[in-house]
């Protein structure tokens, strides 16, 4: 079995050989060129698939408290409970999360009076969240999960542990919806009818 680097080097010597015709050459970078998009695919389809959420993680998710920026008390699960809720896990070094912050603001401060709730919960340490916020205020509550944050992504299904991250859970406390990245506009819309 030949080594990817000696495949490589194969496939150099053998199209740069003059006895090569000019439609095998071709044919021989586009077959390369396709299998590296294919398996560029494949990774990018590995990192942002979802598994199952664990039946420990939704059990317990209502149950849990996270602390409020700047140690202004708690925020409790329980208290979303009957409502729709999105969960939207994210950080202040995160680009794509913050990217997406202001159109979660627009989509709470316009679904809030159906019933809807956004909670952020930032995978970051409090300082930096105080400082962002200070910057950035938003109408939703946001509370820090920090690094143990991570770990619940995780038991959410989120494979590869990555953000932003976004849980959309039902009146019943069902998980609706779950998205790995950068949340669009037509992903609010699609939700809203919840």
């Amino acid at each position: 079995m030949q080594t990817p680097e000696r495949e490589a080097v194969d496939t150099a010597h053998t199209l740069a050989s003059p006895t090569v015709s000019r439609r095998r050459r071709q044919l021989l970078t586009g077959g390369v060129a396709g299998a590296a998009l294919a398996a560029g695919a494949g990774w990018a389809w590995w990192q942002h698939r979802l598994g199952q959420p664990s039946a420990a993680a939704l059990d317990g998710i209502w149950g849990q408290a996270f602390a409020a920026p700047g140690g202004q008390g708690e925020v409790r699960m329980q208290a979303f409970q009957g409502k729709p809720l999105l969960l939207n896990f994210w950080a202040t070094w995160c680009p794509p999360c913050v990217d997406e912050l202001p159109m979660l603001n627009q989509f709470y401060q316009a679904q809030r009076d159906k019933g809807w709730q956004v909670l952020g919960l930032a995978v970051d340490q409090d300082a930096a969240v105080q400082r962002f916020l200070q910057r950035m205020p938003l109408a939703f509550p946001v509370a820090i999960a920090g690094l143990s944050g991570t770990q619940l992504t995780r038991d959410l299904g989120n494979s590869a542990g990555g953000l932003p991250f976004t849980v959309v859970f039902g009146r019943q406390g069902e998980v609706q919806h779950r998205k790995m990245g950068q949340l669009l506009a037509s992903d609010l819309q699609n939700w809203a009818s919840l």
